[in-house]
């Protein structure tokens, strides 16, 4: 770990990839859409976030989690509770039973605001909640199952029970969650409106550099002793376990970075939209969250965001224009990459695309001085298990 750099960091084919992104996110989506698309856009990006918690937990560490929205959910409701109080003053709820409430607790006869709620009164409480709520929660149920050597599909089944009985609850108490129509009605941060058009600019730009902190993150576990470790741990469990790694711990860790990431695109879905309901928590969406890391390639942090973004474009053209049919388009999605394409598009651009891109980086001045291995590592098939020393 002494030795670790930049360049043991980032080949030159990473260092191309960060790049395009950016440009693509940064430069081509802001001038080529108009405020209510690069919104739509700025959806899709809050997806992205699970799908690179996910390439961690899935595609490294070999848990597949099918109850990501929970972390999402989470983090979403943390911001909307201090926007919703926020818009709940005195003043705006003057016409109330309760002035000061939010308005569901009002309908549903609550007289004051809960214990639970006060807090979220902070700004600065309710951004440490977006990422440290999720993020013990996560702990809790890692501790309980990796401790006791549970993975495998019967984790994934837990998760989605979990993710199921969240939703129940989110729903059952309407006085203090919003109920199934969830936090809405969301109008100020700090004072400032958040619904005009300038205001939903800034919160696309501040998703997407949020997106490259935890995309630099991943790509750091990726590139570090841990990332082998996790391969290893992927592959060869029982091996990992005798070298004199505690395995449980190792888990813990990826799934509570999951969790995190998962809970800052919550929260930027709740920015972006101005809204969080329990549609988000639930089964559905969070196997939705799984195919946009399979699409995009369940070994590829970059993969794992056009997963995101090719998904959530087809779900919305189909959903425009023929509805009924989306679910069906869905499950072959998933079918087609599983059968045709086992890597994702980051397998796809590994075996036609990445030889070419090589011989322009070996061309190319700026990469001819970059000195960092030049193959392309999106791939799965360039991180079989090894051993973890």
């Amino acid at each position: 770990m002494s030795n670790f750099s930049l360049k043991n960091m980032m080949t030159r084919q990473d260092v191309l990839g960060f790049f395009v992104l950016a440009v693509l996110l940064l430069v081509i989506m802001p001038l080529s859409m108009d405020i209510i698309r690069l919104t739509q856009f700025g959806k899709y990006l809050s997806f992205a976030f699970v799908a690179v918690g996910l390439v961690l937990c899935w595609g490294y560490g070999g848990i597949l989690s099918l109850g990501q929205g929970v972390f999402y959910g989470l983090g979403g409701y943390a911001l909307a509770m201090f926007l919703k109080l926020e818009a709940s003053s005195p003043e705006n709820t003057a016409i109330q039973s309760t002035p000061g409430i939010p308005d569901f607790m009002d309908w549903n006869r609550i007289t004051e605001l809960p214990w639970f709620w006060e807090p979220f009164n902070s700004f600065t409480f309710s951004l440490l909640a977006i990422l440290i709520v999720p993020t013990i929660f996560a702990y809790f149920i890692g501790f309980a199952m990796f401790k006791r050597r549970v993975g495998g599909v019967y984790f994934a089944i837990i998760t989605q029970a979990i993710s199921s009985i969240l939703t129940i609850l989110i729903i059952g108490q309407q006085g203090y969650t919003g109920g199934v129509n969830g936090i809405t009605d969301l109008r100020t941060l700090l004072g400032w409106n958040i619904r005009s058009d300038y205001a939903s600019y800034v919160f696309y730009f501040i998703g997407v550099a949020l997106l490259f902190v935890c995309l630099f993150v991943a790509q750091f576990i990726t590139k570090s002793k841990l990332g082998r470790i996790l391969v290893a741990m992927r592959g060869q469990e029982d091996r990992v376990r005798f070298s004199g790694y505690d395995v449980a711990n190792f888990k813990i860790f990826v799934f509570c970075v999951g969790a995190a990431f998962a809970a800052v695109g919550g929260a930027m879905f709740t920015l972006q939209e101005k809204f969080m309901s329990p549609s988000f928590v639930g089964i559905v969406p969070s196997i939705e969250m799984v195919i946009f890391c399979a699409v995009g390639g369940r070994m590829s942090i970059l993969g794992a965001v056009y997963g995101a973004i090719l998904v959530n474009v087809a779900k919305t053209y189909f959903g425009e224009s023929f509805p009924e049919l989306w679910l069906f388009a869905m499950g072959l999605l998933f079918i087609g990459v599983v059968v045709a394409f086992p890597d994702g598009l980051a397998g796809v651009y590994q075996k036609y695309c990445a030889p070419t891109v090589d011989k322009f980086l070996d061309k190319a001045p700026l990469f001819k001085r970059y000195s960092g291995d030049s193959s392309y590592s999106g791939s799965s098939s360039s991180h079989e298990p090894v051993n973890a020393s």
